[in-house]
């Protein structure tokens, strides 16, 4: 029998959606980034429907399906309480996509990547490696790609001293389990939304442009 005090926890979560979600929807700001996800999210779905034979296009594909579940993901714990361990999942839509934007003018390191060993994807695929290459295309000489990357990785991807912020409600100590910050709750929607722009964008320029419906959706 499941135990009693995981079923009462999703029932707080589940409290807590109802709550979020009617404060989102008094916000058309906050509404707005939900609205871009799951276009994204739309984007994605369609895109992964495509029927191919190409390798590179397939391995996009299952890069598409990382980003819609990490974005679904990451939406879910937001609206349940777990406003950091929501964020945590959105480093990982940033690091995708930086990995899908670098894909996006080097079509042959797809199969590179796909093929590599530990040695390669560590040296040439791991998330410096890849936002170095980046940088080096665009001619960037800032590390504003770093930057954001170290952010996402202080506040949720590693438990530092500095992440501890994310488990405080505005004006309370540290609180265990799922609560309900609107400030956190924008704070963290917003960066979704502004990711789930990214992505989308991504996976579009790999969109095969004889497909009407893919065409429609990418609109």
């Amino acid at each position: 029998m499941m135990p009693a005090n995981l079923l009462s926890l999703h029932a707080e979560e589940e409290k807590l959606r109802a709550m979020a979600i009617a404060l989102v929807q008094s916000d058309a700001r906050s509404l707005r980034h939900f609205q871009i996800a799951e276009r994204a999210m739309d984007l994605i779905d369609v895109f992964r429907q495509t029927r191919t034979s190409d390798e590179d296009l397939k391995t996009i594909q299952l890069l598409g399906l990382r980003l819609f579940n990490a974005l679904a993901s990451s939406i879910k714990l937001m609206l349940g309480g777990y406003a950091q361990t929501s964020a945590q999942l959105l480093r990982d839509v940033l690091e995708t996509v930086f990995l899908l934007d670098y894909f996006r003018t080097n079509h042959p390191a797809i199969k590179q990547w796909r093929d590599a060993g530990p040695k390669d994807m560590r040296d040439q695929f791991s998330p410096a490696a890849v936002r170095k290459a980046l940088n080096a295309r665009d001619g960037f000489s800032s590390k504003r790609r770093a930057a954001v990357y170290s952010q996402f990785s202080e506040l949720a991807g590693h438990p530092t001293p500095k992440g501890f912020a994310m488990l405080r409600p505005k004006g309370m100590d540290a609180h265990g389990g799922p609560f309900l910050d609107p400030t956190a709750l924008e704070a963290v929607a917003s960066e979704m939304g502004r990711l789930a722009v990214q992505g989308g964008e991504k996976i579009i320029a790999f969109c095969p442009t004889n497909n009407a419906r893919l065409v429609d959706t990418a609109k």
